[in-house]
């Protein structure tokens, strides 16, 4: 089968079939597949969906590098996922596919490959169909493997190879619930931008005994009154409260006599 134009993640003028898949750990593009630390909210070191780059295995933990952030950490490696030709996931669970293609970015024919953490050397492909983000929105597939190392999903259909596979499957979606589109996105997280909170200053506690009254009474604060410890709100409503008592000590004044 040739492959189609036009796709990003085809390499142009070179078909599907040519491109090998590579067994070497190279530093290969990774992806987090959780918040770490998990429940730390916006303190999270990593986000769900986070590309990263590994720089060392070492046991059940690896030093990766976010490719958004920059920062490096340690993760275990149960939490980061390997990803090669941006559709073949290496550590990713059934449950986790589908959480990976109903995030944000993905739509009907968003797709991707695992790795079976049961079946070794056997894959799976995982398909998202329609638009509606609900858990039975993803398909799976297993991809059956012949002694020949031919590759099938429905009988009598083989291929020899996992690129084969994908490059039919994106011409034609017999046997699918959908032609395969794009692979799953990996735009990755984004590091939302912290809000600058606006600077506070107290102002020192008023001693009103040594308050000047011309500053009660002036009406409008002038530029060099600007930092007065008497707001304008606070002259304004000082000289309402005189200008009615004054008013109404005349009105007292006549009804008495």
């Amino acid at each position: 089968p040739s492959s189609r134009p036009g796709r990003g993640w085809v390499v142009p003028g070179e078909p599907l079939s040519a491109l090998p898949v590579p067994t070497a750990p190279s530093s290969s593009l990774a992806l987090s597949l959780c918040d770490f630390p998990s429940g730390a909210g916006a303190a999270a070191a990593l986000r769900m969906g986070e590309q990263l780059r590994v720089l060392s295995e070492d046991g059940e933990w690896w030093l990766v590098a976010s490719k958004v952030s920059g920062k490096e950490c340690h993760v275990p490696s149960s939490c980061v996922a390997k990803v090669r030709h941006r559709w073949l996931y290496e550590g990713v669970s059934r449950q986790k596919a589908e959480e990976l293609l109903l995030q944000p970015g993905n739509r009907s024919g968003s797709f991707l490959i695992r790795e079976s953490q049961t079946r070794r050397g056997c894959y799976s492909l995982s398909v998202r169909r329609g638009e509606r983000a609900s858990w039975d929105s993803v398909t799976h597939y297993r991809i059956h493997c012949l002694e020949n190392g031919w590759l099938y999903i429905s009988p009598g259909l083989t291929f020899p190879s996992l690129h084969d596979l994908v490059d039919h499957y994106s011409e034609f979606g017999e046997g699918l619930c959908c032609p395969l589109r794009e692979p799953c996105s990996m735009e990755g997280a984004r590091v939302a931008p912290v809000p600058t909170m606006p600077t506070v200053v107290k102002k020192p506690a008023l001693n009103w005994d040594k308050i000047d009254s011309s500053l009660l009474l002036s009406e409008a604060a002038s530029p060099q009154e600007e930092d007065s410890p008497i707001s304008l709100g606070l002259r304004e409503a000082i000289s309402s409260y005189l200008f009615l008592t004054e008013t109404a000590a005349p009105e007292q004044g006549a009804k008495s006599s």
